[in-house]
């Protein structure tokens, strides 16, 4: 009764963490939407600056990084940063627009970006879900917590208990102290020394 009460509590405690998974993604989507509106912005930016002065975005970038003012380099190796951490959001969200929700979430852990994962984390807001996919991440969840649990009874029953365990050694390694008494008195010290 008590296994089955801790194997459910477990089930249920997981359930709720694997719950929020589909929320953290959700939430980590909207933060990566509005980091590519605002690098689209600087490019976008970045590009109508190079074109007033008659430039490609790729010439306008060669020639700040091959600038002798080392302020202008600097500028130039930024932006290029920027614009390649531009493209690799953009194949990010269009992967995870693409993927079903439950690959969804192994597509977030293989490509997502680690600066917008960390102030997802501690932005993060648990909700209630309300979605499928919340509802079946937290089915698996339960399955997880409470089949764990499970299996460690299955072990723990085969075994026997550590704790009967440890008492029935420690009862067979007890010293009879009645024994001990003849054995010295018994022995003496040229015995002892044979």
């Amino acid at each position: 009764m008590i296994l089955r009460t801790i194997a459910l509590a477990i089930g249920l405690f997981a359930a709720t963490i694997f719950s929020q998974l589909p929320e953290f993604a959700q939430q980590y989507r909207q933060r990566l939407g509005g980091a590519i509106e605002e690098l689209q912005r600087i490019v976008q930016r970045f590009d109508t600056d190079a074109g007033a002065s008659g430039l490609a975005r790729d010439r306008a970038l060669g020639l700040m990084q091959m600038s002798p003012d080392d302020f202008v380099r600097r500028r130039g190796i930024s932006e290029a940063a920027t614009m390649a951490r531009l493209e690799r959001l953009q194949r990010h969200r269009e992967v995870l627009l693409a993927d079903g929700p439950l690959h969804r979430f192994v597509s977030f852990l293989r490509y997502g970006d680690a600066q917008l994962t960390d102030r997802t984390l501690r932005d993060f807001e648990p909700a209630v879900p309300v979605t499928w996919e919340g509802f079946l991440a937290a089915f698996i969840g339960f399955i997880f917590g409470w089949g764990l649990i499970r299996v460690l009874a299955v072990s723990f029953r085969r075994k026997g208990p550590l704790w009967r365990r440890s008492r029935f050694a420690r009862a067979r390694m007890k010293i009879n102290p009645a024994a001990d008494e003849r054995f010295f008195r018994d022995a003496s010290p040229s015995s002892l020394l044979k």
